[in-house]
């Protein structure tokens, strides 16, 4: 994780030092602000990522003397065949239309559409015919 800290915060310091100097010279507010609250998010995602970085052990990615193999293993289980992931797309797709053009009615729609798809994708292996018992 310290690597992924490392290139966050330089973006950070990036995105804040071109604030200032593009605030400076060009004396426009809404650019400025935007690249501040994106130095502020960038420095969010930093922080976080070198915070867990210094309670973990060292991944083969944060050691110079790592090897390719060390990295080998199981990285986790993914789901062969699921339809959750498209119908939660396209539920946050219904949601993002109805929060630009501000249709209440349809915001409800939205997030009862992602609260369904959210909970289909969580529980996808735990109940019907996918469950272990």
């Amino acid at each position: 994780m310290k690597v992924e800290a490392l290139i966050f915060n330089l973006i950070t310091v990036f995105c804040l030092v071109t604030a200032v100097v593009y605030g400076v010279w060009s004396r426009e507010p809404i650019g400025t602000t935007a690249l501040a609250l994106s130095g502020g998010l960038t420095a969010l995602i930093g922080g976080f990522f070198w915070f867990v970085s210094r309670r973990i052990d060292a991944r083969p990615e944060d050691r110079k003397d790592a090897e390719i193999a060390d990295g080998a293993g199981e990285l986790g289980f993914f789901s062969p065949a699921s339809y959750w992931p498209f119908g939660l797309a396209f539920s946050a797709g219904i949601m993002g239309l109805a929060l630009a053009f501000w249709y209440p009615w349809l915001v409800l729609i939205g997030a009862v559409a992602l609260i369904v798809t959210i909970g289909g994708l969580l529980f996808e292996y735990y109940v019907g015919q996918n469950a272990h018992s």
